[in-house]
Formats: C-alpha cells, structure tokens, sequence
C-alpha cells in the first residue's frame, strides 16, 4: 500500500517531511539517482558576491559527527537565481529552499529581494548564524537586537515568498531568539543550525581545522536538537522545521512529536548521498 507523506508547511503541500539540509546537498544536481523522491531541497548556503570559503583543513571526523568550517563557499546570488535554480527546475518539481547568508543587515536584505524575484525559490531561509562584520565579528544570531534587525530588514525585501529564520543553538535561550523573528515578521524557523565545536591533533597540539572552530552535526547532536525543536515549537506560534542528527525515519517521527512541521537532514547526506531517500522509505515502513 502507497503510504500518504504529505505535509503542509507555509502554505506548500510536501510530498514528505524530509527536506536536504543546506550545504549537505549542494544545488541539487548531478546526483544519480531521482531527488524528486524528496520532499523539499535548502540550497548550498549564498551570499551577495562569491566566496571561496575558509582555508582547508575544514572538515573534521569526529564520534558520531563531524565538524565543519566551509566558509559559506558559493558563486553568488546573481549566478543562484541566473544558472543553479533554473538547473534545479529542470530535474526537480518539489519545494526549494535558498538559504541567504551575510554580514550586514544590508546584505541580506539585498540577497532576499533577488531570491523573492526567483521564480524558481518558494522559500527563503535565512542561516544567521554568519559574524556580523558591523559588530566586531559577533554571530549575528547569538545577539537578539543583531537578529531582529537582520530579520526585519529581510522581511522588508521579501514581500512574495515564506520567510523562515534558521537559528543558531549557540545561544542561552534559543527559544527567546525565536520569539524575536517571529515578532519581526519570520514565517518560520529553522532548529537549529549546527553545534559549536573543535578537535585537536596530537601530533602538532593544534586545531584540527584552519578556523579552530566549526560547526559539530552529525547523530551526536539529535537529543540537543529535538529539546531546541520543543522548546521552540512550545514558545513560538509559527512553524519549525527541525534540524540536527536527524539519520533514521524515527529520528524524523521524534522531531514531528517535538512539535516540527518538516524536518532536514545534514550531515547524513555527507556520509551518504542517498541518506534522505533511506530515511523516507524508513519512514513509510514505520508508518
């Protein structure tokens, strides 16, 4: 029997809850097998100009895990919305997701109108978790006055497409954060961006990655990011999408229960290209 995934998020019907996170999936081509299997795709992470990202070493293994540093590497919003969504269109029908980076509100008020124009892009998803040049290089996520300029200036360019809000879980009280973005007009959330962390090499006796630090994903995460999805999901009155250690269809029944609408999946999608596909048929199995 054919098993009815369908679920409604911000207006859009998805023909499963399970969304590739972004930066995990690239632009969401040249994969071999059909991605249409999925229920939504977050493009690689973009900014205003291209970036090359961070020196290497930036990535890391680690227990159930790993660490990451990429930088925000992509070619730009001009060459997203120009070549790699219409790419997307032709291989893909379901929900596409741009995730919006930048250092300054002024940036990513300028990347959400040219997504907003997107034909191609129903939803714009703002990573806040990038320093903010303005503020000596602070996340802009950590600081609930940096978010609620950030979002109120991408609110104010997006006047077409849902705007969701991908938190950063680096914070005290990421349930607070939220209830900024909702009040300055956010759609919906994101719970939550990745975890920070570091490894050391014994060898040298230093960092592992260039950076330090980087964003830990990965099983090792999932109970921090289901607690971060109900405690969201609990103080907020917009929907959540959850993120985090999500590897199996249980994982992704836990995360509906915690409150999330849809959920993505990240740094299974590394290890396995196909990790989102398993989990759907997972799902249809436990169902």
């Amino acid at each position: 029997m054919v098993k009815d995934l369908t679920v409604k998020l911000l207006g859009l019907t998805l023909r499963n809850p399970v969304i590739a996170a972004s930066g995990t999936f690239g632009f969401g081509t040249g994969f071999d097998f059909d991605v249409n299997a999925l229920g939504g795709i977050a493009l690689k992470g973009t900014t205003a100009q291209p970036r090359e990202g961070n020196p290497c070493p930036r990535v890391a293994d680690c227990t159930a895990g790993m660490l990451n540093a990429v930088g925000l590497e992509n070619p730009g919003i001009d060459a997203l919305v120009r070549e790699k969504v219409p790419a997307l269109r032709e291989v893909y029908s379901g929900v596409v997701l741009a995730n919006i980076g930048g250092f300054s509100a002024e940036e990513y008020a300028y990347c959400c109108e040219r997504a907003d124009a997107c034909e191609g892009i129903d939803i714009i998803e703002l990573n806040i978790s990038c320093p903010n040049v303005h503020a000596g290089g602070a996340v802009l996520g950590s600081d609930a006055d940096a978010t609620a300029e950030v979002v109120r200036a991408a609110r104010k360019a997006t006047q077409r497409k849902p705007l969701v809000v991908k938190l950063s879980p680096n914070v005290t009280d990421i349930a607070a954060i939220g209830k900024v973005c909702e009040r300055e007009g956010a759609d919906g959330l994101t719970v939550a961006n990745t975890f920070l962390g570091m490894r050391i090499d014994l060898k040298t006796g230093k960092p592992v990655l260039a950076n330090t630090f980087g964003g830990f994903s990965g099983p090792a995460v999932f109970p921090l990011a289901l607690r971060a999805v109900w405690q969201v999901s609990h103080a907020c009155g917009i929907p959540v999408i959850g993120c985090g250690g999500i590897s199996s269809g249980r994982d992704v029944l836990e995360m509906q229960l915690a409150g999330a609408a849809a959920v993505q999946v990240g740094a299974a999608n590394l290890r396995d290209p196909q990790a989102c596909i398993k989990i759907i048929q997972e799902l249809c199995e436990m169902l």
